[in-house]
């Protein structure tokens, strides 16, 4: 027999006692306990995790024990996957929001605002904001290189600068989520091209004065209506026109050019006014002139009716009694000569020469009352 100092083995280091467990059994001639097996080690686990879940004990015999872990398994196996199903299934959708349902990644159906079911694995949902305002802004650097998105040629040839945002929405989920690849993208380069065909058409002075709300309506519908022709799903809120101006390297001579246009402006409209005064007084003139000879030559007609028709009442006195007309003619006509004449008459048949002295009163009148 061996010795009780090498009974132990490799494993341990006390000697035997006679009490060792039955795994030493067959231990004989010295060689070394054996390994416990691994699949013996895993069947014990088994066994505790079916007491665990199934209420089975590990004493019992295999039928029982089995029997019991299946039956509560399964039921709480099938209950979890009916939650795990509806959870996955079941969705809600916020009032600004819109869903499509896609049936093996095909359209379905759209979800309404609320509570939805699209059931899982076969139906899924993408949900997307379709009253929530999106912006593109263009030209304004936003984006690095992107600034020359904004340097446009006007229809007189010239460069302008134009800065603008586009602001859009979604209006047909199904549309804007089958038919647009990159949204973004897509909207920016009709917007752009939009603006580059209105501008093309315009010249460079209404663009940076007047025009720009008709540029920005006009623009607007041709975003809306290429979009449209796309079966896009988006709709143009509005577009703001932010800024137009020349380009920088040019700006300070295009603002020398501006203050002599508003300054040729300010003299021509001086010379206008200058010229409509003097025409006004010219025509004024004229007026009163026309006015002047109208007059006169009413005055003479008249004067030249009166006479003749003097003449002619005369003359039918005359007709009437020759005589007597002829005297009275001879007569006012010797008063009216004879009423501004001094006049000193003699009488012939006086004694003497006919010549007496007088005093001429009329002439000491006339000196006394100068």
């Amino acid at each position: 027999m061996p010795n009780s100092s090498n009974s132990g083995g490799p494993w341990g280091g006390g000697g035997n006692n006679g009490d060792d467990d039955d795994r030493n059994k067959g231990n004989q001639g010295g060689q070394p306990p054996q390994v416990p097996d691994i699949d013996e080690l895993v069947r014990k686990g088994s066994e505790q995790l079916k007491v665990l879940m199934g209420g089975g004990g590990g004493g019992g015999s295999k039928g029982t024990g089995g029997g019991g872990f299946g039956k509560g398994s399964i039921g709480l196996v099938a209950v979890a996957a009916i939650a795990l199903w509806g959870f996955a299934s079941f969705y809600s959708v916020k009032p600004e929001e819109q869903s499509v349902e896609l049936l093996f990644g095909k359209y379905y159906d759209t979800g309404n605002p609320g509570l939805n079911f699209a059931p899982w694995p076969f139906v899924s949902a993408q949900i997307l904001p379709v009253t929530r305002e999106n912006t593109e802004d263009i030209g304004v650097g936003s984006r690095g290189s992107r600034l020359e998105e904004g340097l446009m040629l006007t229809g007189d040839e010239n460069i302008v600068d134009i800065d603008f945002q586009v602001v859009w929405n979604i209006n047909d989920a199904p549309k804007f989520l089958f038919n647009l690849a990159d949204a973004q993208e897509t909207i920016r380069a009709v917007s752009e091209a939009a603006m580059r065909e209105v501008i093309a058409r315009s010249d460079l002075a209404p663009i940076l004065n007047r025009d720009r709300a008709a540029i920005s309506q006009e623009v607007r519908g041709l975003i809306q209506g290429t979009l449209d022709s796309y079966n896009s799903g988006v709709n143009i809120v509005r577009l703001n026109f932010d800024k137009a101006d020349p380009p920088v390297e040019v700006i300070d001579a295009f603002r020398d050019v501006q203050a002599a246009e508003q300054e040729r402006d300010t003299l021509e409209k001086r010379a206008d006014a200058y010229a409509n005064e003097r025409l006004a007084a010219a025509r004024g003139s004229s007026v009163q002139l026309l006015q002047t000879a109208e007059a006169y030559r009413a005055q003479v007609v008249n004067v030249a009716t009166g006479e003749a028709s003097r003449f002619l009442a005369v003359y039918e006195e005359y007709a009437k009694a020759e005589e007597v007309t002829r005297k009275r003619l001879y007569l006012e006509t010797m008063e009216r000569v004879l009423s501004g004449v001094t006049k000193i008459i003699i009488d012939e048949d006086a004694s003497g020469s006919g010549v007496v002295p007088y005093l001429p009163l009329n002439e000491l009148n006339k000196g006394g009352s100068n």
